[in-house]
């Protein structure tokens, strides 16, 4: 079995589709992962892969990007902060928001925090979506490292999280307003009429192709004057094909 073979099985056994991935950094992923965990050939990490799930898991989470932090570049979670209160927050209705490849839950728990430091009493939509269901068991308990919860200002630590050794527990309030569902951005249905979605570093691994195809299902997600809130390294070149206009350097708004 070579590479390509083992993209084919990987969409059989795991519903991923690897090929969606730029194939030059995924093979490049997949070769260290096997040298890491001590196979040479691609048909030994497959039965690696089957007989042990501990590594079918460290599979999913390698190959799924599950990299995250609250808050991550607080600068630009700031500039967000001052679209969302100039733009989206002046009716005082509640907001939809989706939080996509949300990883173990640091985003839309930012995002929940940052709702609620400024509406206070809002009871806000946050869907929380990622394909490996163990990060998002994982999302749900809201426990975290020194690691992940570095950015979060001391104001929000005070607040919202409780310190129990080692561990860094949310408040219930902030967990109950996020929702968490299973959802593959390349095969599944996107939901509608979202004033925010908020997809970072993530489709930066994708090809071109499933970058276009995303991006338009977002912009057809998102209601008239939405925003859709990217990664520090993905501005969007080509935003206007997807009836985006610039707000600001990684948020777009839906014309």
């Amino acid at each position: 079995m070579d590479l390509i073979q083992f993209e084919q099985w990987a969409l059989k056994e795991f519903g991923i589709d690897l090929s969606a991935y730029k194939s030059n950094q995924l093979h490049r992923r997949i070769l260290s992962l096997m040298s890491r965990v001590g196979v040479s050939t691609v048909d030994e990490y497959v039965a690696l892969l089957k007989k042990d799930s501990a590594q079918r898991q460290k599979f999913l989470d390698f190959i799924t990007i599950n990299v995250t932090e609250f808050f991550r570049n607080p600068e630009i979670f700031e500039d967000l902060k001052i679209n969302i209160k100039r733009e989206l927050l002046t009716e005082n209705k509640p907001l939809r928001v989706w939080s996509a490849a949300c990883s173990i839950g640091a985003e839309p728990y930012s995002l929940s925090m940052m709702l609620d430091d400024m509406t206070h009493f809002t009871k806000h939509y946050i869907l929380a979506t990622d394909i490996d269901t163990t990060i998002l068991e994982r999302a749900k308990k809201g426990e975290y490292t020194y690691s992940e919860v570095k950015n979060v200002k001391k104001e929000y630590m005070d607040k919202y999280f409780k310190i129990h050794g080692d561990s860094y527990l949310l408040d219930e309030k902030i967990k109950n307003m996020v929702t968490f569902k299973k959802h593959d951005l390349i095969m599944d249905k996107y939901e509608n009429n979202f004033d925010l979605i908020v997809c970072r570093n993530v489709v930066i691994y994708f090809n071109q192709d499933i970058k276009n195809e995303i991006y338009k299902k977002f912009s057809s997600s998102l209601r008239k004057g939405g925003f859709l809130f990217v990664g520090a390294t993905e501005s969007i070149y080509n935003y206007r094909d997807y009836g985006f206009e610039k707000a600001s350097t990684f948020i777009y708004k839906k014309l």
